[in-house]
């Protein structure tokens, strides 16, 4: 296992908590649905480059309106990745991705980028690319194939002999790692890590654009086989929208109140540097809002309890 031990309990205690509460209404999951949608083709498409606002993104997919002084292209990206995602979301309805393939993988691909280049989507590249700001360099066009072959294969080999955390952050590594297409290969590379979470019951998980430049470090640590920085990261991923969804369908007589680390600081005999630390190991429940980590008194109280055990 990569994940910490620690992480890798929270998340599935969190988890359990999340089982609990469900079925969850229709109309509630659909709100849940729309915010996730809204939120995860904001940031993905942002790490990209996109410039819609989070606001523009929900006018552009939800509403059909055309934002004034934004291109062409943020648009139909925009609604390129919600079709990406209705059909993700079919897809794990209907109990169809057990098995990654080729052609899921091509699907995917296929969908966020139909509208801006028919011409490559669902194909993999035919020319060699290098990557700006990375010392790695693709594999040759010729090798596409046969290595997103050897990755569907280690995927049906791997899936069920690791923690999906692991597997699903090792996948996407993996996937990033060849960028089989000529484009889009970040966006689909999120989708498909999602396709594994969602399948083990996670909310989907979005990597933030605001840490757009943590993601690439911990990517590129993992070029080199350090694989744990990247886990953690995807992992605090999951952990925020596990605490969103358990925020949103907990009864408010139970609910655990978010505050920053600096007022959990005061009532507790940890500066808030220290408490900083343990929300990025994992060791604290804490979620990151934009730049901000927030945590719960509770959570604290839980710290103690399990640190004393320990």
């Amino acid at each position: 296992m990569i994940l910490s031990k620690d992480l890798q309990k929270t998340l599935e205690e969190r988890l359990k908590q999340l089982n609990k509460l469900r079925p969850i209404s229709g109309t509630l999951l659909e709100k849940l649905k729309e915010r996730f949608q809204v939120e995860m083709t904001y940031n993905s498409n942002g790490i990209e480059g996109n410039t819609l606002t989070l606001k523009e993104t929900y006018w552009v997919i939800q509403q059909g309106i055309t934002v004034k002084g934004k291109s062409l292209k943020d648009h139909l990206e925009a609604k390129n990745h919600k079709e990406a995602l209705d059909y993700l979301y079919e897809l794990i309805e209907q109990g169809s991705t057990h098995t990654i393939s080729e052609h899921l993988i091509r699907s995917l691909h296929s969908l966020v980028i139909q509208k801006i280049d028919s011409t490559i989507a669902g194909q993999y590249r035919k020319i060699d690319v290098f990557i700006t700001g990375t010392d790695h360099v693709p594999p040759s066009a010729i090798d596409v194939p046969y290595r997103m072959q050897e990755l569907v294969v280690w995927a049906k080999e791997n899936y069920k002999k690791m923690p999906v955390v692991d597997f699903a952050t090792l996948f996407h590594h993996k996937f990033v790692h060849i960028h089989p297409f000529q484009d889009g290969n970040g966006r689909v590379g999120r989708l498909l890590m999602n396709v594994f979470l969602m399948q083990y019951g996670f909310p989907i998980a979005i990597i933030q654009k605001n840490d757009r430049q943590k993601y690439y470090r911990v990517l590129a640590e993992a070029d080199y086989g350090r694989y744990k920085p990247l886990v953690t990261f995807v992992a605090q991923a999951v952990l925020r929208s596990l605490n969103i969804y358990l925020d949103v369908l907990t009864p408010s007589a139970e609910k655990e109140t978010w505050i920053s680390l600096a007022e959990a600081s005061r009532h507790f005999s940890y500066s808030q540097a220290y408490l900083g630390k343990l929300a990025k190991e994992g060791r604290l429940e804490a979620i990151k809002v934009k730049r901000n980590w927030l945590t719960t008194k509770e959570a604290v109280l839980r710290y103690e309890r399990d640190h004393r055990k320990s």
